[in-house]
């Protein structure tokens, strides 16, 4: 061998040498980071008791209809004042025109006061906030981020459909997104993770957020974040022979907890359930239950420990109705306490969060996608249907 041969042999060497070092580095530092960061705990913060006290009151503070084509999935997002309803809205689910919209409702001397709609995420706007840049060709269900104040979850699609969508943490300014990022749930190429439902509080402040998947075999997932929103862990909800997405979550005390799913399969026709005994870190094997649904998603508050108020599709006579329900045995039975009728189309998406005040809102999609309604009431009149 010739002096340049070995020459270049100990160049090789060194570089490999310097390669090894630098990823034993990385490991460790890995290591060290893994050790230094607390594991979460996974005790919710436990339901307070919501009481009817007071008169019964309700009140209808918006009532929106589309100019064209649709609007759709209504988010409620709290706020100081009183709280913003967001939609999708555009010609068509999943279309290239499709942006978030949002309506403020604020409560003045005169009673509730609700601020005209206007587009609030545009795809343009979300793909240059993106970290980095890139093209949004549609958007879907958005919900509130409660880790971050004024912030967001929104489903983003760059490329083909729901099943090709990502899960968006999106920080917001007076005028729109000021930055974004994709949350890191799949390793197919971070694909085909959705969200619907609000956000599950812990015990010690952080949060978890419930999502679906959508490629191949369904499942619902709740995903723990930590306090800065970085993804901690995942548990996953999930049956073979079901289809289950959009899991709606509500724990019953700092261990237990319910999760209503809907099944995509319309030809089922019955509402899915699963349940935790550990904090959310583990799931019961999804089941289908007694209660009829035309593959709609629910939504679901605590009233405090094993008492559940809930708005479903759930008479089979009339599946465009929604009907409100109260479970005083964590899901296992319901009394009907009220009706929404649905004159055209159908009553779908709704959407239920507890205001600071202990009022309630529900909202809801209606005539089939075409608008958004929206209502606030108090448990006294909940209660006293």
């Amino acid at each position: 061998m010739s002096a340049r041969s070995c020459s270049r042999c100990e160049r090789v060497t060194g570089a490999q040498i310097a390669i090894l070092a630098l990823a034993a580095l990385s490991v460790g530092l890995g290591a060290w980071t893994v050790r230094r960061d607390a594991p979460p705990a996974w005790r919710f913060a436990a339901p307070v008791p919501l009481v009817a006290e007071g008169a019964p009151a309700f009140d209808t503070v918006l009532d929106y209809t589309a100019p064209a084509g649709q609007a759709h999935s209504p988010g409620v997002a709290l706020g100081e004042g009183g709280f913003d309803i967001l939609w999708f809205e555009g010609s068509q689910e999943a279309q290239a025109d499709v942006d978030i919209f949002a309506a403020s409702v604020t409560r003045g001397d005169g009673g509730w006061r609700v601020g005209a709609p206007r587009r609030r995420v545009t795809r343009a706007a979300l793909g240059a906030a993106m970290e980095p840049p890139q093209l949004v060709v549609t958007l879907g269900n958005t919900i509130e981020n409660e880790n971050a104040s004024g912030a967001l979850y929104t489903t983003a699609v760059s490329v083909g459909g729901w099943a090709m969508a990502s899960v968006a943490d999106v920080r917001m300014g007076p005028e729109g997104p000021l930055g974004a990022r994709k949350l890191n749930l799949s390793p197919l190429l971070n694909r085909s993770h959705l969200v619907k439902s609000p956000m599950v509080e812990y015990a010690d402040g952080s949060h978890a957020l419930p999502a679906y998947f959508e490629m191949g075999q369904m499942h619902g997932v709740l995903v723990r974040l930590d306090a800065r929103g970085r993804v901690r862990d995942a548990a996953r909800m999930d049956a073979p022979g079901l289809q289950p997405i959009q899991p709606m979550i509500v724990p019953q005390d700092a261990t237990r907890a319910v999760a209503f799913l809907r099944d995509f399969d319309a030809a089922r026709g019955r509402l899915l359930i699963s349940r935790t005994t550990d904090g959310g870190r583990t799931w019961s094997r999804v089941r289908q239950t007694d209660i009829p649904s035309p593959s709609a998603p629910v939504a679901a508050l605590s009233l405090g420990g094993a008492r559940i108020l809930a708005a479903m599709n759930d008479d089979p006579d009339a599946p465009g109705d929604l009907r409100l329900s109260l479970s005083e045995d964590a899901g296992e039975t319901w009394r009907v306490l009220h009706r929404f009728r649905a004159d055209e189309g159908a009553l779908r998406y709704p959407m239920l969060r507890r205001l600071k005040d202990d009022s309630i809102v529900l909202a809801y999609s209606k005539g089939t996608k075409r608008g958004i309604t929206a209502h606030v009431f108090n448990a006294a009149w909940a209660l006293q249907q």
